[in-house]
């Protein structure tokens, strides 16, 4: 029971692991003087609500106040998957052997049966061993 839902955990991991790094994504930051007002993934920043020409506050302390900088996380865009065609035949036997000898060894074994389960022993009426004196040395 643990052991499939470990493996099902790790399986989910590891796949959110090759998109993550696969995915590019965007930050954008809006900067008001040196203030950061927002940030925001996969979406425009808010402004923090001066305009460049009709603000005189803007005006007044620089001519460019805000600003946005925009922050690039590139994936991986070319993935590597190895072909089974690339092995020479010794490795591509190797690994069949390998898959298949891994495949069987977790096969369940049948469950045994006794056929004598439900029955009781008959009564020991008198020890024959003892009464015949045959003991193995």
């Amino acid at each position: 029971m643990i052991k499939q839902v470990l493996h099902k955990a790790f399986s989910v991991l590891l796949a959110l692991l090759v998109l993550v790094s696969t995915v590019s994504f965007t930050i954008v930051e809006h900067y008001c003087g040196n203030t950061l007002v927002d940030a925001a993934i996969f979406q425009k920043a808010k402004t923090c609500g001066m305009d460049m020409d009709a603000t005189a506050n803007c005006l007044t302390v620089k001519k460019d106040c805000c600003k946005d900088e925009v922050v690039v996380v590139k994936g991986q865009k070319e993935l590597k998957f190895s072909s089974f065609e690339d092995f020479d035949f010794q490795q591509q036997l190797f690994i069949t052997f390998l898959a298949n000898t891994y495949i069987h060894l977790f096969e369940g074994i049948e469950k045994e049966t006794y056929p004598h389960k439900y029955y009781s022993p008959p009564h020991l009426v008198a020890d024959i061993h003892v009464l015949d004196q045959v003991f193995l040395i």
